[in-house]
């Protein structure tokens, strides 16, 4: 009846006597621009070389001469919060995104999604006549409600894009990815054996997306979302670019700074004057290093190099691709970076990214019979402190912190149709909630009030489409605040107050300290004592701007928060018991059973022959990780700890017909270095037959989660290859958390806490 009563024909007997009438289609107008926004990940202020980087950039590069450098761009300290803030056009707390959509702290800050009152870019552009795609990273919906089991209102098709291929989480293996095409988990389409590496599959994808849209409907604008993984650990590449970077960074993170410094100044990528920023705490002069330490450290920045130079090759081939279609000049083109540099490789690197979140040190002596790996597919790397911060060049400090460091990243925007001075550079300050108003400006679109029926929260961004027209323009960002886990800063007519923020410390404690970015633009001079009532004043402006977009309570609370899971809502059963009933779709980490750090017992039941075997169960890659398996009649259980495989092998073979299988694993109590071993035992109808010591008991495996009946990804076990899928008959598989206390099931949150404080 509502397509009747919205009828504006006339309706006779007859068709004949009749008019009929066709509703009109919203179109954003002939003169609308295609959008494309290229999202890199973990992409530092000078890591590409039209900003002043030594690794070749060449495509993007080019992006810049025909288009502007925007110099003067900041973005939030973390992923998720940056593509918030940019797919909405308004501040990351005000959108429920305060840190990691990993995360939902039952407050409105921290959702642990995108806030319906907050449409996106999709979604306004959708509803305006755009075609809208999504490739790459999401991470924009709760981790836990990543499964095929849903729900499914957060993610991508949902949230305005008629399309989608990527990954939900914040990263997955190069080589070995967790993949979702629109609504649904797939396989890769191809192996490393057949030459498959991530970054080239999502290109492939983006530029299929856009062929079958301007094939069918040439008429109908579209807006390309392409976040890429790259530059975000593991930094992996094809061989041929890993050789190609092999010998270009042996001189050293010192040597680089400085002539990435001098590069800057010359290209005008930094205003004359700014200093060079010291070395940050806990980065050593790259003379004063060890052998293997320096070793280590080339070979890390070699893997990233390599990243770089693949990642600028496959969106060469995008925009190659765009061009011979006739589009490019009619496109907008946004490339930017969602935060800077990253600092959890630690001081020295690391081969096992993964360390870095169990707080394992990793000593570059025990890396050299692996240096070999690094960059490959069976390598989970992430480069120094020292290479990080020259990345950051010419600011202080990484990803996670507000300083420029964290938060001051590339910009560059091509749109030849708009552009009179492609080529040059604009200094004016904005920031990422700035792009979605300014697209919305040059594609002449007004975001609705009203969306689906729910109210829209004020777009707080400026647009700076006036700082495309006019270099001399006045920057029109009124302020803009900082916060992320307690980090926090202002920005205020040139002037920035910033703090850094020492988790379970009181907030009251943390020190300001005070720039002057117009005339130290590095902030290496801290003006505080000098300029009290100025810095009281800005202090004082951050309160306000935190109560005006939510930003309070503050929170410092981070990677404690992955033992939140058991609140109403979760799929997390609060009896602790889960059932999988295979065939059961590869499951993210977090929509598991959270058994890092924890007790927990492993009962399935199947039915065998004597010739059957495979996977039971399995979380983690080859990095790390853990598989219980059936092999040459036997029951086995490797624990991968970074390469170190623990394994016990049953001392009697498996029973033929129905039996139950299983594991029991208990921690033990910290050792001399505060870390939890463990003990597991193996089962076979509830009696041990087996067991196997392991020294350390992984809090947090991998990122990537757990299978049921095959191994999903890079093979957990050095003992079979591929998925090793169970051939058995496989009815159920139940996982327990048992607490340590009571040795029963119950809340092991505590106990992860206990974990965490001790580490």
């Amino acid at each position: 009846m509502t397509e009747r009563s919205n009828f504006q024909g006339t309706i006779d007997r007859y068709h004949r006597d009749s008019t009929p009438w066709w509703p009109e289609r919203r179109h954003p107008g002939a003169q609308a621009p295609n959008v494309v926004v290229v999202l890199l990940d973990d992409l530092g202020f000078a890591q590409l070389g039209c900003f002043g980087a030594d690794m070749p950039t060449p495509n993007i590069d080019r992006l810049a001469a025909e288009g502007l450098r925007f110099t003067n761009f900041h973005v939030t300290p973390l992923c998720s919060p940056t593509r918030a803030a940019l797919l909405t056009g308004r501040n990351h707390h005000e959108v429920g995104m305060r840190g990691l959509s990993n995360f939902d702290t039952g407050y409105p800050h921290q959702l642990g999604h995108v806030s319906n009152h907050a449409g996106t870019m999709a979604e306004v552009l959708g509803d305006g006549g755009y075609a809208t795609f999504a490739v790459g990273k999401w991470h924009l919906c709760p981790m836990e409600q990543a499964s095929a089991a849903g729900p499914f209102d957060q993610w991508p098709l949902q949230r305005g894009f008629d399309r989608y291929y990527g990954f939900l989480d914040g990263e997955t293996d190069q080589f070995h990815p967790a993949l979702v095409h629109d609504n649904h988990h797939i396989d890769p389409p191809a192996t490393v054996e057949e030459g498959y590496h991530l970054t080239e599959d999502l290109v492939d994808h983006a530029i299929g997306f856009v062929h079958d849209s301007v094939s069918v409907r040439p008429d109908r604008p579209f807006f390309l979302y392409l976040a890429l993984g790259a530059m975000h650990a593991p930094h992996q590449a094809p061989a041929e670019y890993l050789a190609r970077h092999r010998g270009r960074y042996d001189e050293g993170w010192d040597v680089a700074r400085e002539r990435i410094h001098a590069r800057q100044l010359a290209e005008g990528t930094i205003p004359p004057g700014t200093e060079l920023a010291p070395r940050n705490p806990g980065v050593d002069a790259w003379d004063e290093l060890s052998d293997p330490q320096r070793r280590l450290a080339i070979a890390l920045q070699e893997a990233f190099g390599a990243f770089l130079e693949h990642t600028d090759d496959q969106l060469g081939r995008l925009f190659d691709d765009l061009e011979s279609l006739g589009v490019l000049d009619d496109t907008v083109v946004v490339l930017l970076s969602d935060n800077g540099a990253s600092q959890e490789g630690g001081p020295f690197g690391v081969l096992h990214e993964m360390k870095y979140f169990n707080f394992l040190g990793e000593t570059p002596e025990e890396a050299m019979d692996r240096l070999d790996d690094i960059g490959g597919p069976h390598s989970h790397t992430n480069y120094p402190w020292g290479w990080a911060q020259a990345g950051n060049t010419p600011f202080r400090w990484y990803k996670q912190n507000t300083h420029e460091g964290g938060v001051h990243v590339p910009l560059i925007v091509r749109w030849p149709d708009r552009i009179g001075d492609p080529g040059t550079s604009r200094g004016q300050f904005h920031h990422v909630s700035d792009v979605a108003p300014t697209i919305y400006e040059l594609a002449g679109i007004t975001p609705p009030e009203v969306y689906r029926g729910r109210e829209q929260m004020p777009i707080t961004g400026t647009s700076f489409a006036y700082a495309i027209d006019d270099a001399d323009a006045p920057t029109a960002k009124p302020v803009q605040y900082f916060e992320m886990m307690g980090h926090r800063g202002l920005w205020l007519d040139g002037w920035k107050a910033v703090t850094r923020h020492d988790a379970g410390t009181s907030f009251d404690d943390d020190t300001w300290e005070l720039y002057d970015l117009g005339a130290d633009h590095s902030e290496c001079h801290d003006l505080a004592a000098e300029r009290p009532e100025r810095l009281a004043a800005m202090v004082e402006r951050w309160w306000a701007e935190a109560d005006e977009h939510g930003v309070v309570p503050l929170d410092d609370r981070t990677i404690e928060l992955f033992g939140a899971r058991f609140r109403p809502g979760s799929p997390h059963p609060p009896e602790r018991v889960y059932r999988y009933f295979p065939p059961v779709t590869p499951l993210p980490v977090q929509a598991g059973p959270p058994i890092g750090g924890r007790n927990w017992d492993l009962r399935a039941t199947a039915e065998l022959t004597d010739r059957d075997e495979g996977v039971i169960f399995a979380t983690g890659t080859e990095n790390s990780g853990l598989s219980l398996f059936v092999q040459g009649g036997r029951l086995v259980f490797d624990y991968n700890c970074f390469g170190d495989h623990h394994v016990v092998e049953s001392d009697r073979p498996v029973p033929t017909g129905r039996c139950e299988l299983g594991v029991r694993f208990r921690k033990r109590a910290f050792g001399d270095l505060g870390r939890a071993g463990a003990d597991a035992d193996l089962l076979i109808d509830g009696e041990a037959v087996g067991s196997v010591e392991i020294p350390f008991a992984m809090f947090v495996m991998s990122s990537l989660g757990p299978s049921v009946g095959f191994d999903d990804g890079s093979p957990v076990s050095d003992r079979y290859r591929d998925r090793f899928a169970f051939t058995g008959a496989l009815h159920e598989v139940e996982i327990t958390l048992v607490s340590a206390a009571r040795g029963s099931a119950d809340d092991a949150a505590g106990d992860e806490r206990s974990t965490m404080s001790r580490q």
